[in-house]
């Protein structure tokens, strides 16, 4: 088994063993990949990761997807924003890399240890890094509009280090 379906399979297990439903999981993106959990379990979720979150001051639009984000050591997600959402990250296992700005200039990385949060608004642009370890992320997708859903084609990529 390699590093990364065992980092995987970890991650799935954990999350299994807490009582979470896993909606869908991509282990198969060129910077590691997610598990995306039932957004009927976004309070949980909340409570499980984010304990100093509170679900009413989040939720902007009545929705929220919950996700686990795991990047590779050495490895970016794209330079991004998105129209449709707003994040929140909470660092699970890094350290990670983490690139914010409100414009398209990337300004330098700054390390986010484990039990650190990063705010992202909507439309900030913004870019996940693995660090000499994988990065373990919980991400909450806060929608911006709730008849009009952010989805994983609501991504403007900037850069990005695989061609997409």
């Amino acid at each position: 088994m390699s590093d990364k379906e065992q980092r995987f399979k970890e991650v799935e297990e954990n999350l299994i063993e807490q009582g979470f439903k896993i909606k869908e999981q991509d282990l198969e993106r060129p910077w590691g990949g997610f598990f995306v959990i039932e957004e009927d379990q976004s309070k949980e979720f909340i409570q499980a990761y984010f304990d100093d979150v509170d679900i009413n001051e989040i939720n902007i639009s009545g929705r929220l997807s919950p996700k686990i984000l795991l990047v590779e050591p050495g490895k970016r997600l794209s330079w991004q924003y998105h129209h449709r959402r707003a994040e929140i990250w909470q660092i699970i296992d890094g350290p990670v890399g983490v690139v914010k700005s409100i414009s398209d200039e990337q300004k330098p990385i700054k390390e986010y240890k484990k039990g650190e949060k990063v705010i992202l608004k909507q439309g900030e642009r913004h870019r996940l890094v693995g660090l000499e370890n994988w990065g373990v992320v919980a991400e909450i997708w806060q929608h911006v509009y709730s008849d009009h859903l952010s989805n994983e084609k609501d991504i403007v990529r900037l850069e990005d280090d695989f061609g997409r």
